[in-house]
């Protein structure tokens, strides 16, 4: 049995990846996989670009990764540009949108957000039909599933048993006419879509720590066998990040620290 660490959304927090990444080795997994958005909201994308390539066996884009390409804005993902400079952009650039393999006989197939493109959502939790994001929701999770031209899938392709995908930002794990979908949350910047951004609420301690999935069972076996998602949330040191974000001259950034602190969408 071997057991792989499934993380996503760094968001260019060092502080939360450190942390993760120490967890990680501390129960002796060495295979991880990376579902995108490595990069923006927070101060030190350089530095996370560079700890994902040398820790992460799969990098996959996310919208995010995809986004700073361009320069195009003055805001913060222009910042971000610069920050981790041409070669880095490159390499963003260049990753597989799509990655998938076999566990204990079954199709695992990791993405993003969806495989129609780095953008849509899918939250079995809520609905976004009445945000800013309604244009772009998916509403049957048989949509995760689908073989799309967008990760080089054709209807002749096997429909994978597993999807694992991030974007959201908030974890779950889904049973679904026989399929599993799962969500790791998000390392960086973890969101849990009730919050009010409350920032004297107790409780936010809950959902503000990183957290990630680990994948259990026979690697690149078609053979059935014992198979397993586990979430895992790890508290990390956030007034540490809070304050890389405030000695830097990131745009924006009194939004980004409300929110480490509340993990409220609200923001």
């Amino acid at each position: 049995m071997e057991r792989i660490a499934i993380i996503s959304d760094v968001h260019g927090n060092k502080t939360a990846l450190e942390t993760v990444l120490a967890d990680i080795k501390a129960r002796g997994i060495s295979r991880i996989f990376c579902l995108g958005d490595s990069v923006t909201k927070c101060a030190n994308p350089d530095i996370v670009v560079d700890m994902l390539r040398d820790n992460c066996e799969v990098v996959i884009k996310g919208n995010c990764d995809e986004a700073i390409s361009c320069k195009n804005g003055l805001d913060k993902r222009f910042w971000t540009r610069l920050k981790i400079g041409e070669e880095r952009a490159a390499y963003l650039q260049s990753l597989p949108v799509m990655h998938e393999f076999y566990l204990s006989g079954r199709l695992v197939r990791l993405f993003h957000a969806s495989p129609y493109n780095l953008s849509y959502i899918y939250n079995p939790m809520f609905s976004n039909s009445e945000t800013r994001y309604s244009s772009c929701e998916l509403f049957s999770p048989m949509d995760l599933f689908a073989n799309t031209s967008f990760i080089g899938r054709t209807s002749e392709d096997p429909i994978p048993d597993v999807v694992g995908y991030g974007h959201i930002n908030t974890p779950n794990i889904v049973r679904f006419k026989n399929k599993t979908i799962f969500n790791p949350g998000s390392v960086g910047v973890p969101i849990e879509m009730e919050n009010m951004g409350d920032i004297n609420d107790k409780t936010n301690r809950f959902s503000t720590p990183a957290s990630y999935n680990i994948l259990e069972g026979e690697f690149n076996s078609k053979s059935l066998a014992p198979f397993s998602i586990t979430l895992v949330r790890v508290p990390y040191n956030i007034e540490k990040e809070i304050k890389d974000l405030q000695n830097s001259d990131m745009p924006s950034k009194d939004k980004i620290i409300f929110h480490l602190k509340t993990a409220s969408p609200n923001c």
